[in-house]
């Protein structure tokens, strides 16, 4: 079997599988997670050089197989019948592995999602910047693409995002949606949203937040009279405005509470935890930006947020331990898997 049709069949097996994800890596046997567990497919061989180099052939253009062979790892993308993939190669003892996380084509909706309503509310704003927060492979990505998927089958807009890889592809209705990837459409982050400014844009998904200049542009941004929408690898909405704020000089770190807490509508922090009756399900914390969180991170008193997220449920606010305790009593995770992915056990303790 030549290495397209083998990467073709286990394709097909990851799809089959209701797979997330497929692992690619010399000497060893393919393997697929679903629903959050890793399965060795027993069926292969362990994959051999060959086999890899054949793989990466396939998947990565001229130019991201020179960059890889340059800096040791890269991301892309990879379609293959109308399946597509992020991706990531890199090196391990001196081997390569390669990580595909599969994009489905069908971008779902809130209610799919399993999403409270509310978050259809920060879709509809005209200004403001709106984070996805949480570990890897937790659905940000997902979340995102359905609330831009929102605005355009709602609302004449021009939507630009900026992406490392991109990762679901639209399809225009209301809106114009024009899709950039790094390094190939746009140098960087950065310069991708700087060059936004002349481009009529009013709705921007940022893939990442990587670095002060990419925030602050996109905080500028948000203050400007764009809808900015991306995502931080941060476990809770505290530490995600703590990880903003550190991630700047001393110097300037008042300033970017003050632009913060006036151009932040809302962080929504999410766990996908394994349903009882199979597949995932998502916990969530939900910070809305109000008087009183707006305060709070002017005065640099982050630490007080929790308090007030766990307090205001009546306007719309979650803690993530008030979601798990809600998903225990409707019978759709179990009490383990709650415990494993709380922030504050003793807390939750007391609400189940």
């Amino acid at each position: 079997m030549n290495g397209k049709k083998k990467l073709e069949d286990l394709i097909d097996h990851v799809v089959k599988e209701g797979g997330s994800d497929l692992h690619l890596a010399e000497e060893k046997r393919p393997a697929i997670r679903v629903t959050g567990s890793l399965v060795q497919l027993i069926k292969y061989d362990p994959l051999t050089q060959a086999d890899i180099m054949e793989f990466l052939s396939e998947m990565l253009t001229p130019k991201n197989k020179e960059k890889f062979l340059l800096e040791k790892e890269v991301d892309f993308s990879y379609t293959s019948s109308d399946v597509r993939f992020r991706g990531n190669c890199f090196f391990q003892r001196g081997l390569i592995g390669i990580a595909l996380r599969l994009i489905p084509k069908q971008i779902k909706t809130i209610e799919d999602l399993h999403l409270p309503s509310i978050l259809e509310s920060f879709a509809q704003k005209q200004q403001g910047f709106f984070l996805v927060a949480g570990p890897v492979g937790q659905g940000k990505s997902t979340t995102l693409a359905s609330l831009i998927e929102l605005i355009n089958r709602e609302r004449s807009e021009h939507i630009v995002t900026i992406e490392d890889p991109i990762e679901y592809v639209y399809e225009a209705k209301k809106s114009i949606i024009d899709q950039r990837e790094v390094g190939i459409d746009t140098k960087d982050f950065a310069q991708g949203l700087k060059s936004m400014f002349r481009q009529d844009v009013d709705v921007a998904l940022i893939g990442e937040m990587r670095g002060p200049e990419t925030i602050a542009a996109a905080v500028t941004a948000a203050e400007t009279g764009h809808l900015i929408f991306s995502t931080l690898h941060t476990n809770t909405a505290s530490q995600t405005i703590d990880r903003i704020i550190d991630s700047f000089p001393a110097e300037q770190q008042n300033q970017i509470c003050v632009q913060l807490s006036n151009s932040l509508t809302g962080i929504l922090s999410q766990r996908l935890i394994p349903r009882i009756s199979g597949g995932l399900i998502p916990a969530y914390e939900l910070l809305i930006n109000n008087k009183a969180i707006a305060n709070l991170i002017r005065e640099r008193r982050t630490y007080e947020i929790d308090s007030v997220i766990e307090t205001s449920s009546q306007k719309g606010m979650m803690s993530l331990n008030k979601s798990l305790a809600d998903l225990v009593r409707n019978g759709e995770i179990t009490i383990e898997n709650a415990y494993k992915h709380s922030t504050n056990v003793n807390m939750l303790e007391k609400l189940i």
